[in-house]
């Protein structure tokens, strides 16, 4: 064991690399706390909980986030129809500035000097984490064991880290490993990685089917309501949560992509984003319903440029801020109910209407 070198917050998921990580830092000779934040994931946060204890965690802090992931990060996302090279809605990208911002919040709370995350050397999210750690905190130090040569050179593969859980005593997934890495929240759930690094590698979508929904907005949206049996869905969370059961069933949302990285290499991805592709097409057709032709045509301009720096990292920059209060002062007239349907996985628009529409029956 090394010499006592302060205290870290690590960015915790209970899975095998960030316990794994967890138990190595702590043989630097850190003190670990684990952060664990629930941005609408599906799991055992009480297992997880324990199992980091039992691992030798000194503290562990589980939060409920998902309302402000909703109203704080996806809420203006859906203001800038954000849509990463045409197609990408910024799912993890949105995520991670939530969650490296409770990492800082903690380290504060907590007098730690130092945050660690588990992000690979190749991805976004090492990037994602550590530009909003720093642009928060700039002092703080961050501990990225992907990129040190002392791990990875230690844990060049999967077997290598399954064998240090079973020295160490780290309870492993007794389910067969599945053929990709699997990343969910609120907003979307990714699958990345394994076989899906063949890009001719095809994936099998979910069936569809077909339902109706009125989806009723002021700047953001407010209120949505089933056609079908009149149920109405009011609070942020429970309008999100509503839409994606509803689109999810129905295949809404599903893409498979070859991005562009940050870190300069291109990635296959597969995206599910039902809710989030239900927002982006009613937001987007009452805008155009609403907005001045001009300001629309400028502020396009701008939803490109803060999709980017989202999908880059740059949610807490000066630039990015800027961008978000453009982007909000244009959506004062946006205001309406569309109607709308889904049906195979596609979202149609059947009717839309606004106490600020532009549009004049008598001129058509």
């Amino acid at each position: 064991m090394s010499q006592p070198k302060g205290t870290v917050v690590l960015a915790y998921s209970g899975g095998l690399d960030t316990s794994c990580i967890l138990v190595w830092l702590k043989e630097q000779g850190y003190d670990v706390v684990a952060y664990l934040a629930n941005i609408g994931q599906k799991e055992d946060f009480e297992a997880a909980r324990k199992k980091a204890l039992a691992l030798g965690a000194k503290k562990v802090y589980i939060e409920d986030v998902s309302k402000e992931f909703v109203e704080e990060f996806i809420w203006p996302a859906v203001q800038a129809n954000a849509l990463y090279e045409d197609r990408y809605l910024l799912g993890t990208a949105l995520a991670r500035p939530c969650i490296a911002r409770k990492l800082v919040e903690i380290a504060q709370r907590e007098g730690a000097q130092y945050v660690a995350h588990g992000a690979t050397g190749k991805g976004n999210d090492q990037v994602r984490f550590e530009l909003t750690c720093y642009a928060l905190c700039p002092n703080i130090k961050v501990i990225a064991p992907w990129r040190l040569p002392q791990f990875y050179q230690r844990f060049p593969g999967r077997r290598e880290l399954m064998d240090y859980a079973k020295k160490h005593g780290i309870p492993v997934p007794v389910t067969p490993q599945t053929p990709w890495s699997m990343d969910e929240n609120l907003m979307h759930i990714s699958y990345e990685a394994g076989i899906l690094e063949n890009p001719k590698v095809i994936d099998h979508g979910r069936p569809a089917g077909m339902a109706a929904t009125g989806l009723r907005a002021s700047r953001v949206p407010v209120k949505v309501t089933n056609a079908g049996d009149g149920a109405t869905h009011c609070s942020t969370l429970e309008l999100f949560t509503y839409l994606n059961d509803i689109a999810g069933k129905h295949g809404v949302g599903r893409i498979d992509i070859v991005e562009n990285r940050f870190v300069g290499m291109k990635s296959r991805g597969i995206y599910e984003t039902p809710a989030g592709t239900i927002l982006y097409h009613a937001h987007l057709d009452i805008e155009a319903f609403t907005m001045d032709r001009e300001v629309r045509k400028i502020k396009q301009g701008l939803a490109l440029k803060f999709s980017e720096l989202v999908y880059n990292g740059f949610w807490h920059s000066p630039e990015c801020e800027f961008l978000r209060q453009c982007i909000g002062r244009s959506q004062e007239a946006v205001v309406g109910t569309v109607r709308l349907s889904v049906f195979k996985g596609q979202v149609y628009i059947l009717g839309r209407e606004s106490p600020r529409s532009l549009y004049n029956e008598e001129l058509v």
